[in-house]
């Protein structure tokens, strides 16, 4: 604490520098002179960045003093709200550089991760275990039925009372002292863990020597894979990374089995390398601290401790629905085994397939079967036509349009582009950056952010300025981003989290989020409408011709859809349950290899040996990098409820029925978090989901 309260005094005394009412040389400690008041991002340095987020704390803490010293008995207003408002500078500033450290990451970013990371862990500490701070909350709260509060005041006041006790405040202090260590050691071990996988996945290469290698691999990727390898110093060579649009269409198109089978042990070994960047042990680390944290909290594991404030409540509920599930598309995917062989049975050879072989000759048995190429189709799908076509769909459910303003904001990537989202009343009701391409600085996936979310200040709404970041397959010298029916889909999902955040509008912070397993309901119901007919003849238009998606090869993606949902299913079933599995422990054995203990538990389930889990343990930024631990399963939960929700659409035979779409944003995507997620279903629906939409659509 003594070196942090060093490092704060001298950034004090840098910023107290200057003459006068000279402005601080710091963009993020002034108002933003820009459109909309959003970061110049190409004007702050990493000093910037340090710099604000250190006397950001500092404030913060100063806030903090104000409250547990003040003289008045504690009040709603006094305390609740006062806490809910104060850390603005450095919410300012995290909320403009963890968007960039994600998706610009620099070693420059890395390094002040690291170095701010055990500060950070310490200053929340430092709030959510301050007696003085707690004894003010827990005297408001416990006179809270006395109070008169509406629902958005009553929600923050257990939300912040929830939090101080989930945080350890009602423990000793050698308890306490015990868990700061404990935050501090997790804070750590999960960025490395994070920076880890970024080098994993950008500097892990596979190399082909010869075209010959590359034989069955469209075009647009042989031009991608020679221009990265000409990139990495080695020209007339053909290279792979292990983004998905680099070396997925080698594991679904390349006849080459030995260049398949080195990219898919790559891919899902990132992290397992016995490496300088390896992460079985990072791993072991975080599930045994976790339980540590968990017991001293008084939970028999760590799931049991994070599912208490989650719509499942328990980790029976999500096994019982994980099991449900399970056994289905095990058996369809044992039936998607038989098309494979039979594929290979075509092709003259006799040898049982491996995980390297499903994608391949399923994409094949799906041609057969159906008549449908991937190819044909992708070149139907450019990126900038799909972002016209979710743009379509958000206007025709609640009247919301797009205005393109790339030029006239500031930028911090080349190729995002930036759009004022237009409420229907004529009001700003967001900014939203559109960042869809691949490259290296950017962490693998594909995720919603924001730069500022949604906030209240002098009874004024300022608007949220909220990102996409994903992976997409971007243009190459010869062809346009064309893309896959997946990435379509990422798209449509990911923007339906975005839609959760330009209509949020919640008057405190404190009020804005919701449980993690609802949380995916407005991303995924987003999806149902991507390949919908009407949809697709808005955006689906052939790159070179311009021609609508003929009707016939809509009826074809229709048909096929469902197919290789056994696959798709169990990759993702398997990586919830190695989640809970770990994190369902009671003891953590000292030899613990999360590999290992994986492969185990999956083989006593039964699953096909030719299926890994969507994500190894090594490379599960989900769980291991955190928000998503033993919160996986999360997909599917909110699944039951997307599948159900829209089937409330289809139950009208209007996919754009308005009086639908009002009751769907006026009870999910507006409120926040002011009621518990089933509440706001309920709401919604009428009643609670059913789980027969949800087996229908995986073909089940």
């Amino acid at each position: 604490m003594k070196f942090m309260k060093q490092i704060i005094a001298a950034a004090v005394a840098l910023a107290a520098c200057g003459c006068g009412n000279e402005k601080p040389n710091n963009p993020l400690l002034n108002e933003f002179d820009t459109k909309h008041n959003i970061a110049p991002f190409t004007e702050i340095t990493i000093d910037n960045y340090r710099e604000g987020m250190l006397l950001g704390m500092e404030e913060q803490k100063k806030e903090i003093e104000a409250i547990t010293n003040n003289s008045d008995a504690p009040t709603f207003d006094n305390t609740i709200v006062a806490l809910d408002q104060c850390g603005k500078l450095l919410r300012k500033v995290r909320g403009t550089f963890s968007p960039l450290s994600s998706s610009n990451s620099t070693e420059e970013m890395r390094a002040l991760q690291k170095e701010m990371s055990p500060l950070f862990s310490a200053h929340n500490d430092d709030i959510y275990l301050n007696e003085d701070l707690f004894s003010r909350v827990k005297a408001v709260y416990d006179k809270r039925e006395s109070l008169t509060l509406t629902a958005e005041e009553a929600k923050i006041l257990e939300n912040i009372y929830k939090r101080f006790v989930n945080s350890g405040a009602n423990l000793n202090e050698e308890k306490k002292a015990k868990l700061r260590e404990i935050n501090k050691e997790l804070s750590m071990l999960q960025l490395t863990f994070s920076q880890n996988l970024l080098r994993e996945t950008n500097n892990t290469f596979v190399v082909a020597e010869s075209l010959e290698e590359l034989k069955g691999l469209p075009q647009a990727n042989i031009d991608a894979a020679a221009k990265m390898a000409a990139d990495n110093g080695q020209p007339g060579k053909w290279m792979f990374n292990m983004q998905r649009p680099s070396c997925n269409p080698v594991l679904q198109y390349c006849e080459n089995r030995e260049l398949r089978e080195k990219v898919y042990n790559a891919y899902y070994n990132r992290g397992n390398q016995d490496n300088e960047y390896d992460n079985k042990e990072i791993c072991a680390k975080i599930v045994a601290k976790r339980l540590e944290k968990a017991k001293l909290m008084g939970y028999h594991n760590f799931a049991e401790m994070v599912l208490e404030d989650r719509m499942a409540k328990t980790p029976e509920a999500v096994y019982t629905l994980l099991d449900q599930v399970w056994t289905p598309a095990v058996e369809k995917a044992k039936q998607e085994l038989e098309d494979i062989r039979a594929e290979i049975r075509k092709e003259g050879k006799n040898f049982e397939p491996a995980g390297w072989d499903y994608m391949y000759y399923l994409d094949k048995a799906k041609q057969a079967k159906f008549a449908v190429d991937e190819q044909e189709i992708k070149n139907y799908m450019e990126a900038e036509n799909v972002m016209q076509g979710i743009f379509h769909v958000a206007t025709k459910l609640y009247g919301i349009t797009f205005k393109e303003v790339t030029a006239e904001l500031p930028s911090y990537e080349p190729t995002a582009k930036a759009y004022e989202v237009i409420d229907r009343d004529g009001s700003l009701l967001a900014i939203f950056y559109s960042d869809q391409f691949t490259r290296d600085s950017k962490n693998a996936g594909a995720w919603c952010t924001s730069f500022r979310p949604q906030s209240y200040e002098n009874g004024k709404r300022i608007v949220p300025v909220v990102v996409n970041s994903c992976n997409m397959t971007p243009a190459t010298e010869n062809t346009p981003a064309l893309q896959n029916i997946d990435n379509v889909k990422t798209m449509f999902h990911e923007f339906g989290h975005a839609l959760h955040n330009f209509m949020r509008n919640v008057k405190y912070s404190g009020a804005s989020g919701v449980e993690r397993d609802f949380v995916e309901l407005p991303s995924q119901i987003n999806e149902h409408w991507a390949l919908e007919p009407e949809v697709l003849a808005v955006y689906a238009k052939h790159y070179k011709t311009g021609e609508i998606i003929p009707m016939e090869l809509v009826e074809k993606i229709q048909e096929s859809d469902k197919y290789g949902q056994g696959f798709a299913t169990v990759e993702y079933i398997a990586a919830s349950l190695s989640d809970m599995d770990l994190h369902v422990l009671t003891e953590v054995p000292a030899d613990l290899n999360v590999m290992d203990y994986e492969t185990e538990r999956l083989a006593e389930r039964g699953i096909p040996s030719q299926i890994l889990p969507r994500y190894r343990m090594t490379n599960f930024s989900h769980t291991m990098g955190g928000g998503y631990s033993a919160g996986y399963y999360s997909y599917m939960w909110a699944e039951v409820l997307d599948a159900d929700a829209f089937d409330a659409f289809k139950e009208t035979g209007d996919i754009f029925n308005q009086e639908v779409a009002e009751k769907f944003r006026k009870h999910i995507l507006t409120p926040g978090g002011i009621d518990d997620g089933m509440t706001m279903y309920r709401n919604f629906r009428g009643r609670e989901p059913q789980i027969d939409a949800l087996l229908r659509n995986r073909g089940f």
